[in-house]
């Protein structure tokens, strides 16, 4: 079984589409837990009625999806990608615009779950368009005063209250407004399953090339944040490492003092060296990161790689490494 959770756990750390799929999951049930925990209590006044039916109606949406973009990682990646100078790559707007979409479609899931869910219960619709109704079409209410209908307007949604605990017309006009806000939500709700239906339909009928690269490239910029953010904090803990050795060696006499056990002389060189990458201060951390935000590499690593294989072929050669055929070189070169 902990193989099987460790199993799930690296896929969706390996998967960032997965997380975000996982994270969207996890605030639509968390809406719906919220809505069925908050204990909802209408004011029952004529001019509080509306604000606060549609306050709990649209409020806590925009929250869910404020929240559904800070958690998605791909939000600050997609802004950085928009700000960013030119530099040396070239921003492509229809990666940019693939990420705000699935950004944005993956944000409203939580909202769009609240707001149906609002809708299917028709609370917070009686409590705001209760003083709303036209009180001809109930009996009721039809030979009330103006200032009365009003007032037992707004108390439709107080079943408890004294006015309305033996009144059908509250039960009538409970249940007309239910049944529009019902209606509307089973409306959205089936407005949106055949709009996700024609657009897994549709998508084959339009240009795959062009979503294949954009979805390729969204994942692509991703991925290199992450592993440039990795291979800083790896280059943060050797420099740390190093600094923290250098202090070491010029306390040699106090930590000896102290019966501190010192490194030997090349413990935790090897690799080291090669990982730093000849940078190790702080002016030339902060111009490498500097350089990496303004002028990003472009996406081509044809010279590097020839680079690399001509190198490798260089060292492959027996008499690459020879003194006297690099003297024997040098003086032909210098003929």
């Amino acid at each position: 079984m902990m193989d099987r959770f460790r199993m799930i756990f690296q896929y969706f750390q390996s998967n960032s589409e997965s997380v975000m799929n996982g994270i969207c999951g996890l605030l639509a049930l968390a809406s719906i837990k919220i809505y069925t925990c908050f204990d909802f209590s209408c004011p029952c006044l004529p001019w509080y009625n509306l604000a606060y039916g549609l306050g709990i109606m649209f409020v806590p949406p925009i929250t869910l999806f404020v929240c559904g973009l800070i958690l998605n990682r791909q939000y600050l990646v997609m802004l950085e990608e928009w700000r960013r100078p030119q530099g040396q790559r070239k921003k492509d707007l229809a990666v940019i615009r693939y990420m705000c979409f699935s950004i944005m479609q993956r944000a409203m899931v939580a909202p769009v779950v609240w707001i149906v869910v609002t809708l299917l219960d028709g609370k917070c619709l009686i409590c705001a368009f209760s003083s709303s109704v036209d009180p001809e079409k109930f009996v009721g209410l039809a030979n009330v005063s103006p200032v009365q209908v009003q007032q037992l307007l707004a108390k439709v949604p107080c079943k408890d209250d004294e006015l309305m605990r033996n009144n059908t017309s509250r039960k009538a006009v409970s249940r007309y407004l239910r049944c529009w806000s019902q209606a509307l939500g089973w409306s959205i709700l089936l407005i949106l399953i055949v709009a996700v239906f024609l657009a897994r339909w549709l998508r084959p009928c339009f240009n795959q090339a062009t979503l294949l690269q954009a979805r390729h490239w969204s994942n692509y910029i991703d991925i290199e944040q992450k592993i440039f953010e990795e291979t800083c904090c790896e280059h943060s803990r050797l420099f740390a490492h190093k600094c923290i050795l250098h202090f070491f060696k010029s306390m040699r006499q106090e930590i000896k003092l102290h019966s501190f056990s010192l490194p030997r002389q090349g413990e935790g060189a090897e690799g080291g060296e090669d990982l730093l990458q000849g940078i190790t201060d702080q002016d030339q951390v902060n111009k490498l990161l500097k350089m990496w935000y303004y002028e990003k590499p472009p996406l081509d690593i044809s010279q590097v790689t020839q680079r690399h294989a001509l190198g490798q072929e260089r060292s492959s050669l027996p008499w690459a490494d020879s003194p006297s055929t690099q003297s024997k070189f040098l003086q032909h070169t210098d003929v």
